[in-house]
């Protein structure tokens, strides 16, 4: 086991490795946020919320729960509000390992949260590795894998790659576990940056063995308000319910949702600075010579396509003062790739010119 850091946005860990103070002034490319940063009114309704902390939260989050059914187009039966998209990973777990799951296969290089949540329910891990350099799935081995374990655990698009495994692939892989008992877990944490509309919800009326995992952390900008939901079939819900410690989320965080997903104007704002930014970043990372891979999230994966080493790079990166993500701890890439959120274009534009003096020092 690498003992790099396992996440990103975790400065104070990662510089001291090169003799930097971890609380350097650093742009941090490490964490997949939007650099829009939260919406402008979020503040405000933080505090005008001040005093529900002298209450307890409703225990069913019903109001939370109800906005995102209406946002996805479900009975609020199907909805589970969580701590954060690791509370949903963690309550997937424990869901399989109640109903008797011994095996998991995870699909990878992806994040690392699901073999550990496995791992902690008693649940062996094994893998089905993307294929080197494209990271395509091969269908047939992950059927297999539908077919030998009681589930398969995918993120879509997926961490740290940024691909999209296609609607057809799924719904083959949801109908093979249907034959075989099997439930596929589907980590959506980024899909809310992909443009058209990707989410798998509508899969879920007919396919009763697809659990779905979404993060609100990355899309508005809040990682330490922690808010997350899981979408199932109403019965695997409510076993989930049963298995979630009380009160997990707070009421500040869970009085945020309706609002959230009310903005719909922060989303549109979103993919518009994406859409134009992701491309223009790729392009000008692909002319300095290096392999980047398509991505439909907010965030890329590049390589050197002549093959200098990518830690050196991180080296160079950290002394310019950014922060890149490494990708030690991803099986498969063990530290030949670097990720990059996609930020604003000043923020780029410094992470470009970084590049393109390691290139010619």
């Amino acid at each position: 086991m690498s003992d790099w850091p396992s996440h990103g946005g975790r400065p104070e860990q990662l510089l001291p490795r090169f003799g930097l103070a971890g609380d350097n002034e650093i742009i941090d490319f490490s964490a997949n946020l939007n650099p829009l940063g939260p919406p402008v009114w979020l503040a405000q309704q933080l505090a005008a919320s001040v005093a529900e902390l002298a209450l307890y939260p409703d225990p069913d989050y019903r109001e939370a729960r109800e906005a995102i059914a209406r946002a996805e187009g479900l009975p609020a039966e199907q909805v589970r509000l969580t701590n954060g998209g690791a509370e949903a990973i963690f309550l997937a777990a424990a869901l399989l390992a109640s109903q008797g799951v011994s095996r998991a296969t995870i699909v990878q290089p992806t994040f690392g949260e699901y073999a550990r949540a496995c791992r902690h329910y008693g649940i062996a891990v094994e893998h089905v590795e993307l294929a080197p350099g494209s990271f395509a799935l091969d269908e047939a081995s992950a059927a297999e894998a539908m077919r030998d374990a009681a589930a398969l655990f995918l993120c879509r698009p997926n961490n740290p790659t940024g691909t999209l495994l296609g609607r057809e692939i799924i719904e083959h892989l949801l109908a093979a576990g249907q034959h075989h008992g099997a439930t596929l877990v589907v980590d959506e944490a980024f899909v809310d940056f992909v443009t058209p509309d990707e989410r798998l919800t509508p899969l879920l009326a007919r396919f009763d063995n697809l659990l779905l995992l979404r993060s609100m952390t990355k899309l508005y900008a809040i990682p330490g308000l922690r808010l997350g939901y899981l979408l199932g079939s109403a019965t695997a819900v409510e076993r989930i319910g049963e298995l979630q410690p009380p009160w997990s989320v707070n009421a500040l965080a869970a009085g945020l949702v309706a609002p959230l997903l009310a903005d719909r104007d922060y989303l549109a704002r979103t993919r518009a600075w994406l859409d134009a930014e992701r491309p223009w970043l790729q392009g000008e990372l692909e002319a300095l010579g290096l392999d980047v891979v398509p991505s439909h999230a907010n965030f890329l994966l590049f390589r050197d396509a002549h093959g200098e080493s990518m830690p050196a790079l991180l080296a160079h990166l950290a002394r310019c003062g950014i922060l890149a993500r490494h990708t030690h701890n991803f099986i498969g890439l063990e530290g030949a790739w670097l990720r990059v959120a996609v930020r604003s274009r000043l923020e780029n534009r410094a992470l470009v010119e970084a590049i393109a003096r390691w290139r010619n020092p």
